[in-house]
């Protein structure tokens, strides 16, 4: 590969750490980790790690010593990694992962968009959502008891009027309807509403995270779920509105 790592900067580094990790996200959504998308993983993080590999003895500040989330600058690090710096092979692996993505119309597609009208959120962002939280599993039930396409707690769906999380209509009008809450309750920033979506609320009100701009200085902070989940969402998002 030629590619000096004199020119590669920090930002860039940042990137490609970013892309690293976006890359593993599938492994988040259950049912997704089939032979092919590991091998898909390991390609493409063997591809990054030569990238990286001589950065240590070439620039004094490593990828290693980086913080989590430190330098983020809101609607910058949220998509999609950009593609500037980097070699065809890996620009070409990130576009092949994005292209398995299913953006036809699924048998939900009417029920999204009705909530989506009804409480204010795009239906891009409903489908990522429902797409990382579910991969569209109706009966999808995790864990910590979480339920349905938008894996609601029971708790948060009765609050809701959720009576049937395994109902379709029930957990999308519920599940829309709490993350519009959650945006107007951090004045419109989508990746701090996430963020709350997957962690609660109440995290990150201890942390003192009120929108996109704290949670760039802040995300190092969050478990390393919800780091991912905003990431994954986000950039899910953006492929649903291609």
């Amino acid at each position: 590969m030629n590619l000096s790592t004199k020119a590669i900067d920090p930002y860039t580094i940042k990137e490609l750490l970013q892309l690293q990790v976006m890359n593993q996200l599938s492994l988040l959504t259950s049912g997704r980790n089939s032979v092919t998308e590991q091998s898909d993983n390991t390609d493409f993080a063997s591809i990054l790690n030569g990238m990286l590999a001589g950065m240590d003895s070439a620039s004094p500040q490593s990828a290693g010593g980086m913080t989590a989330g430190a330098g983020l600058v809101p609607g910058q690090a949220w998509g999609p990694a950009m593609l500037s710096g980097l070699s065809t092979a890996s620009a070409g692996a990130l576009t092949k992962k994005f292209a398995s993505v299913n953006t036809k119309p699924s048998a939900y597609e009417p029920l999204i968009q009705e909530a989506s009208r009804r409480f204010g959120v795009e239906p891009s962002v409903v489908k990522a959502v429902i797409h990382a939280e579910s991969s569209f599993n109706a009966n999808a039930v995790s864990g910590a008891g979480a339920k349905g396409l938008m894996q609601l707690m029971d708790a948060t769906g009765q609050g809701l009027g959720v009576d049937n999380p395994f109902d379709p209509a029930q957990n999308i009008h519920g599940g829309t309807r709490y993350l519009s809450n959650l945006i107007s309750k951090y004045g419109g920033s989508l990746g701090t509403a996430l963020a709350a979506y997957n962690a609660g609320p109440t995290r990150l009100d201890r942390l003192g995270i009120r929108n996109d701009q704290d949670l760039a200085e802040k995300l190092h902070l969050l478990p390393n779920e919800t780091q991912q989940y905003v990431r994954k969402v986000l950039a899910l998002k953006e492929h649903y509105e291609a």
